[in-house]
């Protein structure tokens, strides 16, 4: 018998990490370890592009930060940094109010109605992110996050005749030196289809797998995609189209940020916003909450409404009941003579 792969029972939060969760870029606390200027470093990172044309070299700007942080490294600027490091630096991560204690409260929300519990519907976070995964994992946000997507380096790479060793030599010390994952703004969209067709649940699944709907493991209109600006538009774009909801938010101390949001409402971009407060209660909190509720209503009524078509009346008796009988004689209406009588 034919059966499906998942239940879509998964109502699941994907989030973009700086800006969103946090108010400003999470590789603070890694400059601030090393003493290296945070804005001469993203200045640096920002003219790599125009500096390198000129001497006839082209480069993604997506992958230029993650080529400089190398180059500290290599440089001396940075000696020493592993992952290890970066996970030690993502425990100094400073968030906005009501988290992490929100992603713990929030999960609360499937379970707030018997029929929700019946359904065994679940809520889930994910964090997607260009920033340092490791950094993620160091948080005190790690805890409660189901999966993280972002970019990753890789210690001590293999050398060249690696294949040919049966042994490798215990390292003392690791150093990033390559680049593993990288995250940028479009890639995000990849993220999302591996939540959308549970590849980060079932390995054997491909995201460019060609995958029936009904066989995702949470499907976009179970999904909230939240973040701070234009930089998530494609992401913005995929969940959207797909029925899920779309919410961006801003720093309240800074107006920009507001009216950035809010002309992304205005073309469409986005289905609301809010300040970056996750505290009880907030505006936005109470808009997520909202919209959790929802899906879950909406999960409820489709399955339910799946198990009545899927499961046939049972077969009743042919002799009316005593009730039955009474009703159909006052249907008929008052009993008329007969030449038999």
């Amino acid at each position: 018998m034919a059966s499906t792969l998942f239940t879509q029972n998964i109502i699941a939060c994907v989030w973009d990490f700086d800006k969103t969760l946090i108010p400003a870029y999470m590789q603070a606390p890694l400059f601030r370890r090393y003493g290296v200027d945070e804005a001469t470093f993203w200045a640096e990172t920002n003219a790599l592009g125009e500096n390198y044309r000129r001497r006839g070299y082209h480069i993604s700007p997506e992958i230029s930060y993650l080529n400089h942080l190398l180059t500290y490294v290599m440089a001396g600027n940075m000696a020493g940094l592993n992952n290890k490091i970066l996970r030690e630096c993502g425990a100094d991560i400073k968030f906005y109010p009501g988290l992490p204690k929100f992603f713990e409260s929030s999960r609360a929300w499937a379970k707030a109605k018997p029929e929700y519990v019946k359904h065994d519907i679940k809520l889930e976070h994910y964090v997607v992110s260009t920033g340092l995964a490791e950094m993620v994992r160091g948080s005190a946000l790690a805890p409660y996050i189901d999966a993280v997507w972002a970019c990753e380096f890789i210690e001590n790479p293999l050398q060249p005749g690696f294949l040919k060793q049966n042994e490798f030599p215990l390292e003392a010390a690791s150093e990033i030196a390559q680049i593993g994952v990288m995250i940028d703004n479009t890639s995000k969209t990849r993220a999302i289809f591996e939540i959308n067709k549970g590849t980060n649940r079932n390995p054997a699944i491909d995201v460019n797998a060609k995958v029936t709907p009904e066989d995702r493991r949470i499907p976009l209109q179970n999904m909230i995609y939240i973040a701070d600006g234009p930089s998530d538009v494609p992401s913005f774009s995929v969940v959207k189209q797909g029925g899920g909801k779309t919410y961006a938010v801003y720093n309240p101390a800074n107006r920009a940020e507001f009216e950035q949001n809010d002309r992304l409402r205005q073309n469409g971009r986005i289905d609301h916003y809010g300040p970056a407060d996750y505290t009880e209660n907030s505006a936005t909190t109470n808009w997520l909450q909202l919209q959790v509720e929802k899906m879950c209503d909406r999960v409820v009524a489709d399955r339910e409404a799946a198990l009545a078509s899927r499961v046939a009346r049972p077969p009743r008796h042919l002799n009316p009941s005593p009730e039955e009988e009474a009703a159909r004689r006052a249907a008929r209406g008052p009993k008329q003579s007969s030449f038999l009588e």
